[in-house]
């Protein structure tokens, strides 16, 4: 029989972490454990309010799984039980790695992928001022591709002429959150490209997006908020290049592979991301990430303090996890 356990964690952001939607000092997350017998499988999810999520909702729609869990629930009838969204990736990659210890195989082996190597990722530049940010970039120049947060105010085209400026060698990824307008679109996409900036995630909100199909696209255009699982889709041709693949998003692993072999079909970009969490969420996104063009998976590196043991990162460099760690 299998027994679930969920428990809320928090972990010091180092410093703070602002966004267009605010600011944030503690990175929230839900840990669900599966255990059978000797073997113990983990997960890990970050409830998002954004998409109208709580710690305490989520947590309740796990807890009210437990009878279903012991009666022998299986990761694949999971994916009709719960909707897409942080609940259900918790319990998913909780799933994956009960699953993996019992065949004694890593959840890559379980996937039948040829290899697993090591990834770099993103490193992210909170939200700040244009001063601010370049000082940031500046103690980062050494990382291959850096993130900024933007906010879709006059000051955006400064931000990121200063980390250009002190990151030269950088590969920008830009990401307004939804913030921007089709004024600031319009003056800003012309400058960025020769500012270093590779990708841009999310310009606009979900509900006006479609503004897209009548733009220049002299940048790649990522789809973040506009894209969770594959039946979304549909609704992001002509608009964007990329997609962005978040396990939170998706509702898992399994998912989440599925969405990525289905816009590769339909000739998207990957990028993977994740919210601000622990190794524990980045370890199955890890997988995900492999062959990806962009990763965005360095929520460890923004803690005061990471899980232990963690993801080994080397710079920007991120290895595989160790088995203790999960899958």
């Amino acid at each position: 029989m299998t027994l679930l356990s969920v428990k809320a964690e928090s972990f010091p952001i180092r410093g703070s972490f602002t966004i267009s939607r605010g600011s944030k000092t503690v990175a929230e997350v839900v840990t669900v454990e599966l255990r059978d017998g000797s073997l113990l499988g983990r997960g890990e999810c970050v409830p998002y309010g954004r998409y109208g999520e709580t710690v305490a909702g989520v947590i309740k729609d796990l807890e009210e799984l437990t009878p279903e869990i012991a009666a022998g629930l299986t990761r694949a009838e999971l994916q009709t039980v719960l909707p897409p969204g942080a609940a259900r990736n918790a319990l998913d990659c909780a799933f994956w790695d009960l699953e993996a210890k019992a065949a004694g195989l890593s959840v890559w082996q379980l996937l039948g992928l040829k290899h697993f190597d090591s990834v770099i990722t993103a490193y992210t530049l909170s939200l700040d001022t244009p001063d601010n940010m370049g000082a940031a970039a500046k103690s980062n120049a050494n990382r291959p591709v850096l993130k900024l947060k933007l906010k879709g105010d006059r000051d955006d085209l400064e931000r990121v002429r200063a980390v250009h400026a002190q990151a030269p060698k950088a590969a920008l990824i830009v990401d307004a959150n939804e913030a921007w307008t089709i004024e600031s679109y319009n003056f800003l996409i012309p400058k960025l490209r020769d500012l270093g900036v590779v990708l841009i995630e999310q310009p606009f909100p979900v509900d006006a997006d479609g503004i897209l199909r009548d733009l220049s696209h002299e940048i790649a255009i990522c789809a973040d908020e506009s894209c969770h699982g594959v039946e979304t889709l549909s609704s992001l041709q002509g608009k964007y290049e990329s997609i962005n693949i978040k396990l939170d998003k998706t509702g898992g692993l399994t998912e989440a592979m599925t969405l990525k072999r289905e816009a590769i079909k339909n000739g998207y970009q990957i990028m993977v991301g994740s919210m601000l969490a622990t190794s524990l969420s980045m370890a199955p996104a890890l997988i995900v990430a492999q062959g990806a063009q962009f990763s965005d998976l360095d929520g460890p590196l923004l803690l005061a303090k990471d899980r232990e043991p963690g993801l080994s990162y080397n710079g920007s460099v991120i290895s595989p996890s160790e088995a203790k760690l999960w899958g």
